[in-house]
């Protein structure tokens, strides 16, 4: 019989073990954001062409923005995606556990 050196661990040792726990995680919480970045557009009714101008930046940067494999958006990014659609950002670690929050 086979030992499967896996059985009782957690996900997230699992990533670990094989090198992709912060992709992954990275990934994650950049899901989120993209989610709560699309939703203030809808409330908005700004589409990615407006919301380019509105950050003063171009279609390409909103793209990679709203691109959830694309975890290398800057926290100025961020910050004016925020600011064009009347969002504030918080962000929040704590020890132990990864733990993301955006509101």
């Amino acid at each position: 019989m086979t030992q499967h050196r896996h059985i009782g661990s957690t996900l997230d040792d699992l990533l670990e073990s094989d090198g992709t726990l912060e992709q992954a995680e990275a990934e994650a919480l950049k899901r989120v954001i993209v989610w709560q970045i699309q939703q203030a557009m809808e409330h908005a009714g700004v589409n990615k062409t407006q919301l380019a101008k509105r950050m003063h930046t171009s279609r390409t940067v909103v793209n990679r923005l709203l691109d959830e494999k694309d975890t290398g958006v800057t926290i100025t990014t961020l910050v004016k995606a925020g600011r064009a659609l009347g969002m504030s950002w918080t962000l929040e670690a704590g020890e132990g556990t990864s733990s993301y929050q955006a509101a």
